[in-house]
């Protein structure tokens, strides 16, 4: 078998190992006898007592074949792998093997990565589950989040765990688009089709072909090119504008969205059948103010993509004040938040005021009058998260106020006057 297999018995040990196992998670050490949780996590309790879904365990209850998703341990570093386990019955009807395959999902990492998906959250690992069995399918997808979540990421990972990896992922942006021009952008348009068609061109969707079209903010595609989006989805043929040929496309497709599509089916300002055929198989992204834990890692492997060839770190306090803040912006915000803290920060150790000055220039940078709310409500956030930062720095420093300054980062001068403040306040 190509993929890693293994064998275990209803005490968690390998009994068997394949070799594409050996290579990919034991290329020195014989695991036989050792029980996978050893192998797998580096923990000495079966994963169902250390807080992760045990596959074992859940077969063992269900009587089934199982699949979860783990972080596992393997000579390059934790890995998440998608593990199917089935069990495996003697003449009586007994569980007594189980057999394990594991398919290494290389779309996201668990640790600080240069690129794609990074977390190991609760919430970011549900959410990656579901890329992982829908991914190989050919079922539309419909990913919900807020603004800033990572939805193009996310389809491209769609889109790389799939059998149409090799071919392209073309992307759509329809809030971009203009109702006049969305037909011709996504189909393609004949010579003299209409003023300035100075050639023929094809669309957006010949481009997919084979491959995956994505669909970014499909909430914004005008109700008059919805049925003809519809008409191309259950059919998988088109026209160019200005022909009455006939064209047909094979692509899979992903579709994004921060809106609330069965509100405005409600509303009618989207159609109730297109809805549901983008809908098959919908993900929601979790805001980052539900992956706390995923924060230090994105950090690092933002900063390693802003600040390139600047080995930076985040100084304890930083980290501390990034934890306690909304991100209403989510990963954009907190990638925006790194590039300019990088930028104010002379060492390689990034302090919490830089942090809380970069948030500041985010929080009063809106200006109009639909952004005015939510300025307000950071700005006297951000007030309240700097003067949580001083006096944690007063308690813990026991020297000098110009040492307490240089520790912060900030002039003396300054110092005085953020002290003098939080006197007035309490």
């Amino acid at each position: 078998m190509p993929e890693p297999h293994i064998l275990l018995d209803d005490q968690y040990r390998i009994v068997a190992a394949n070799l594409a196992y050996r290579q990919r998670f034991s290329p020195h050490n014989s695991v036989i006898g050792r029980h996978c949780y050893e192998v797998s996590h580096g923990i000495s309790v079966p994963c169902d007592q250390a807080g992760e879904s045990c596959p074992l365990a859940r077969a063992r209850t269900s009587g089934r074949r199982e699949r979860v998703l783990h972080l596992h341990h393997t000579p390059q570093g934790e890995a998440y792998v998608n593990i199917e386990l089935s069990p495996l019955r003697d003449a009586s009807g007994r569980q007594v093997y189980f057999a394990e395959k594991m398919e290494s999902l290389p779309v996201a990492r668990g640790v600080p990565a240069s690129e794609g998906l990074v977390g190991r959250s609760p919430s970011f690992q549900h959410m990656l589950g579901l890329v992982a069995r829908v991914g190989p399918s050919p079922a539309s997808v419909l990913l919900l989040g807020e603004s800033g979540t990572g939805k193009e990421l996310v389809a491209r990972a769609v889109h790389d765990a799939s059998v149409r990896a090799a071919k392209p992922l073309v992307v759509v942006d329809c809030a971009s688009l203009p109702d006049a021009l969305f037909e011709s952008e996504l189909f393609g348009h004949e010579k003299g089709a209409f003023t300035g068609a100075h050639g023929v061109k094809a669309g957006l969707v010949e481009a997919a072909s084979g491959g995956t079209l994505f669909l970014d903010e499909v909430g914004d595609i005008p109700l008059t090119m919805q049925v003809k989006l519809l008409r191309f989805l259950e059919s998988g043929t088109y026209r160019r504008v200005g022909s009455t040929d006939l064209r047909h496309a094979d692509v899979r497709l992903v579709s994004a969205t921060h809106r609330d599509l069965a509100a405005m089916v409600a509303d009618g300002r989207f159609r109730q059948d297109l809805f549901y055929r983008l809908s098959t198989f919908p993900i929601h992204l979790p805001p980052l103010r539900e992956r706390g834990a995923d924060i230090p890692l994105l950090a690092e492997s933002l900063l390693a993509r802003v600040a390139a060839g600047r080995k930076l770190v985040l100084g304890p306090g930083a980290q501390r004040v990034l934890a306690d803040y909304a991100f209403p912006g989510n990963v954009r915000e907190l990638r925006n938040v790194l590039e300019r803290a990088a930028l104010l920060s002379d060492g390689e150790q990034i302090d919490a005021l830089t942090i809380l000055a970069a948030l500041q220039v985010g929080a009063t940078a809106g200006g109009g009058s639909c952004c005015a709310p939510q300025a307000a409500t950071n700005g006297r956030k951000l007030r309240q998260l700097e003067d949580e930062t001083l006096r944690a720095a007063l308690q813990r420093h026991g020297g000098s106020r110009d040492d307490l300054a240089a520790e912060l980062g900030v002039s003396v001068r300054t110092l005085y006057r953020r002290l003098a403040r939080l006197d007035a306040d309490s």
